[in-house]
């Protein structure tokens, strides 16, 4: 069964900064587009940040500059490098990939569990 597992969430100060990691595991055949997105209480889930498998990369408005994703192909795993946090990043944060379970099967996206970023000082 293929699986999402993120790490990495915590409580920071504001201006601090925080590392979220997210690797697939069970067995598939190939994994195509990953990113992260986030959900703040009381608000719809958006985009924080995608790693298509060719290579593009893009941001959402409200992260640019500060945010950067990186992925490990090797190691089935998207990462997401935060700085310069602010109490509005507060959220829970989740990762996504797009996911070829089979050679013959079409691609499904798989989402983790998510996992708390608190910015507070």
């Amino acid at each position: 069964q293929v699986q999402l597992v993120e790490s990495g969430g915590g409580l920071v100060e504001p201006g601090g900064s925080l590392r979220l990691s997210c690797a697939a595991s069970g067995r598939f055949f190939r994994i195509n587009d990953m990113g992260w997105f986030r959900q703040a209480p009381g608000k719809e889930r958006e985009a924080v940040a995608t790693f298509t498998s060719g290579g593009n990369i893009t941001y959402g408005e409200s992260v640019k500059g500060r945010f950067t994703i990186s992925r490990d192909n090797a190691k089935s795993s998207v990462y997401l490098q935060m700085s310069s946090l602010k109490p509005e990043d507060t959220a829970v944060y989740y990762c996504n990939g797009g996911i070829n379970e089979y050679y013959w099967s079409s691609v499904r996206v798989y989402w983790g569990q998510g996992t708390q970023v608190t910015v507070s000082s």
